[in-house]
């Protein structure tokens, strides 16, 4: 069994989060320029043997695509051509950001550190990993 990597795809920056090996645990990874995204998923893939990776889909209450969809499918479609045998699925993300800032709250964190969007990103890359093992047990 390998990991999972989970992806919060931005315009500016992308937060990434990870399961174990044995894909029991979801963490928050990092956040990384989202134009430095493909280099560093490349490293880390090699490095950590990742078995599927999967990716916001960015959706809005309506169910429409967000504006993001169009610079998320590119991105998308490269990592499928560039890492052929590992999966890539999309899983929806409507209201991780508000699910991150609540974990927040929830955490006790102070008010300056509930303002760092980084740490919103990748705490929003771990709702979505969450949401991906939840549904694949169910």
């Amino acid at each position: 069994m390998g990991r999972i990597l989970a992806i919060d795809y931005g315009q500016k920056r992308t937060g990434l989060a990870v399961t174990d090996p044995l894909q029991i645990i979801a963490n928050g990874l990092t956040t990384v320029p989202t134009a430095q995204l493909e280099t560093f998923v490349l490293d880390y893939v090699k490095r950590e043997g990742v078995e599927r990776i999967v990716v916001g889909l960015p959706r809005q209450n309506s169910g429409e695509y967000s504006e993001n969809m169009r610079r998320i499918t590119p991105f998308v479609n490269r990592l499928k051509k560039v890492l052929p045998d590992i999966p890539v699925e999309m899983v929806d993300e409507r209201f991780t950001s508000v699910l991150a800032h609540r974990a927040m709250l929830d955490a006790g964190l102070k008010k300056k550190d509930r303002q760092n969007k980084a740490l919103v990103d990748e705490i929003s890359a771990c709702i979505i990993l969450q949401t991906y093992m939840e549904s694949r047990r169910n």
